[in-house]
């Protein structure tokens, strides 16, 4: 997917809280995680406690991230003409969450002017004609015939193709369930993805280990129990979400006393574009400190990757206890109600990934038959490949022999008319004649 060429600004001090970008693109933050392990929130001095009497910046410049979805920038183009329409923003400032992902809001759509029309419907056409480059690559790329171009778009689920030409409110409508659905599956696709990982990482561990004799594979057994004690020998992990943790951010981040913790001090603080609620973005960067307690880039032992699984954990488990209403934003109110909970102050001991077994010997042997298989195809493809180059390498030598005999033909036809008399075929030369008897 090409990045997003345009930037979104936020108007923090305005009413206009941008709900509606948020809703649509709380998804987007998802697929950042694995550049927050390099981010922290921002330094902040101790006046600055007094948030709630420190004047508004005037604007705050975001780049939001792809979504990863086939349809991100065409999603986001909609979003920002719809924007620009005064009465259809007005409609979104009012509307609750259920509104928007239901698609009831998405009838206002036939009350916005007749220029953000003209443009949604620009936009649409543009979309449908890229969807149509797609699929003629596809079949072009598998060389197939006679194919409906219209039912192949029936596929994509994100706009309505029986009417290319307008955008009308069922695109809508498509649109925000599309987004909704996809992305909602992009938790479990990870967990699911992440398992995978673990179970390629021993395989090919075991794998390796049958190449070693048995020296060399006690040696490697051995290593690899000594990086895996050094990797579970870390400080303890505090619970996400808890004060202890919590107070930690706001001492050795934000640089601040622990005596004078504030959560809706905090609250503030970390809601960084200032719209009003903590999106999953924000929520994954209070987690760095406790995951550096674990995890190290320059450390062996330590696996980036299950860092990122960690810290989506993490955030999937503060949202379990604090975002009540479910819709992946998490409020002043519902931050506040959180701090007042028995978990709050006494929370149980958190479980890192090291305590955890990601996978069964079960799960592992089916995985592997998968592999297995796969690997057979992937044979049977190169023993077809190959039998296809020796064919092709036959009949070239074929066609060589073929042309090397046709060569040597004529070269004696030529030697032959020469001995006659006779000028070779095709020279420009003079004219050989025969002597009179």
């Amino acid at each position: 997917m090409p990045p997003l060429s345009q930037e979104i600004f936020l108007n923090p001090g305005s009413s206009h809280k941008m709900r509606w970008r948020t809703v649509l693109l709380w998804y987007c933050f998802l697929l950042v995680t694995c550049l927050l392990s390099a981010l922290h929130a921002v330094p902040i001095d101790i006046d600055k406690t007094k948030v709630q009497n420190s004047e508004p910046v005037e604007s705050a410049k975001i780049e939001p991230p792809d979504t990863g979805l086939y349809y991100d920038e065409y999603l986001k183009q909609v979003i920002d003409v719809l924007e620009t329409d005064k009465h259809f923003r007005e409609k979104l400032q009012k509307a609750d969450i259920e509104e928007i992902k239901s698609g009831r809001l998405s009838k206002e759509l036939d009350l916005v002017s007749h220029h953000v029309r003209t443009k949604l419907d620009e936009l649409k056409r543009q979309e449908v004609g890229r969807l149509r480059m797609l699929i003629k690559a596809k079949l072009d790329s598998l060389q197939d015939v006679g194919m409906d171009h219209q039912a192949l778009l029936k596929q994509f689920d994100h706009l309505n193709h029986m009417n290319p030409d307008k955008f009308e409110s069922t695109d809508l409508d498509m649109l925000i369930k599309a987004a909704t659905n996809d992305l909602e599956q992009y938790d479990k696709t990870r967990h699911e993805e992440f398992k995978k990982y673990e179970m390629m990482k021993e395989h090919e561990r075991r794998e390796y280990l049958k190449t070693l004799d048995e020296q060399k594979r006690k040696e490697e057994e051995s290593k690899f129990e000594e990086m895996k004690k050094k990797h579970e020998n870390h400080p303890k992990v505090n619970h996400p979400g808890s004060k202890d943790q919590l107070k930690e951010v706001w001492e050795e981040t934000d640089g601040l006393d622990p005596n004078d913790f504030d959560p809706k001090t905090f609250f503030k603080l970390h809601d960084v574009n200032s719209d009003g609620f903590l999106d999953e973005q924000e929520l994954e960067a209070l987690f760095t400190k406790e995951l550096e307690k674990v995890y190290n880039a320059h450390n062996e032992e330590d696996d980036m990757v299950e860092m990122e699984e960690e810290r989506l954990r993490m955030r999937e488990h503060v949202m379990n206890e604090v975002d009540t209403n479910k819709d992946r934003l998490v409020t002043l109110e519902e931050f506040l109600k959180a701090t007042e909970k028995k978990e709050f102050l006494e929370p149980d001991s958190w479980e890192t990934l090291d305590q955890q077994q990601f996978f069964t010997e079960e799960e592992l042997k089916e995985y592997e038959n998968i592999i297995a298989l796969q690997e057979n195809e992937l044979k049977k493809k190169a023993d077809e490949l190959q039998k296809q180059k020796e064919e092709l390498q036959r009949q070239h030598d074929q066609l060589e022999a073929q042309k090397q005999e046709y060569h040597q033909a004529v070269q004696q036809m030529e030697q032959k008319k020469l001995q006659q008399g006779i000028a070779p075929s095709g020279s420009p030369g003079e004219l050989k004649l025969k002597p009179y008897a």
